[in-house]
């Protein structure tokens, strides 16, 4: 069964509330999407957002250039039936992420749900590639993996567990990272599973020793110092 088959499958069998990765309302993305300063203007996309509501909540709260794309059509068909009439201001986009060449460049990039998918090297580098091509110069990217405690598996499939340092090594110079945060996500049935939200903000010209030294509240990952960051990425690289 090819991928694409897979979530048509899911999505067709399975409401919305009754897959593991559902949240009754987007918290954490959106305050890191209103975190990231932009104009309500700025074109913000949502990848592999199956029928998250978050295009909805980016609506309410002023947004009005807002992209949703998802590999199943059965997906973003219930999505757009949920918001109903609003659903005519958000562009939607059925593709493979990973193949797909947007038309335009987005000032934010929003992923919840596809990248720990990605457990094959050439499928990292094709989705990185896509992501390189497609945000701003100077865009944000909110990513969100499954965190080093988090499942092994989701919806059948095998994924990756990420750190802050292993997201830093991928990553590159090419983006600074923000902030990242370790959260808990309670799926419908009861259990839980930890996720690593990441705020970064591409530079281009970027160096490891200009990553900014964040306070953090309780809960979040805490930063290694710039310089250890960036001998730790030499060593890695």
């Amino acid at each position: 069964m090819s991928e694409q088959a897979h979530w048509e499958e899911v999505y067709r069998e399975r409401q919305p509330q009754q897959v593991s990765w559902y949240e009754p309302a987007p918290d954490t993305s959106l305050a890191l999407i209103k975190q990231a300063g932009l104009s309500g203007e700025a074109p913000i996309i949502d990848v592999g957002a199956g029928t998250s509501a978050l295009a909805g909540r980016l609506l309410e709260a002023g947004y009005s250039d807002v992209t949703v794309a998802d590999i199943s059509a059965v997906a973003l068909a219930r999505a757009k039936a949920a918001l109903g009439d609003a659903a005519s201001r958000v562009t939607w986009i059925c593709a493979d992420v990973r193949t797909h060449g947007f038309a335009g460049r987005y000032q934010l990039w929003h992923d919840r749900a596809v990248f720990h998918f990605m457990v094959q090297p050439e499928d990292r580098d094709r989705y990185l590639a896509v992501l390189r091509r497609t945000l701003d110069p100077a865009g944000h990217l909110i990513l969100a993996t499954f965190g080093p405690d988090g499942p092994t598996q989701c919806s059948g499939l095998a994924v990756t567990r990420y750190s802050e340092q292993a997201l830093l090594a991928l990553m590159g110079t090419e983006f600074t990272l923000l902030s990242a945060r370790l959260v808990e996500h309670r799926t419908p049935s009861g259990a839980s599973q930890q996720f690593l939200y990441t705020h970064w903000r591409r530079e281009p010209t970027g160096d490891p020793d200009t990553q900014r030294e964040l306070i953090l509240p309780p809960g979040r990952v805490p930063h290694e110092s710039a310089a250890r960051r960036a001998m730790w990425l030499r060593e890695c690289s």
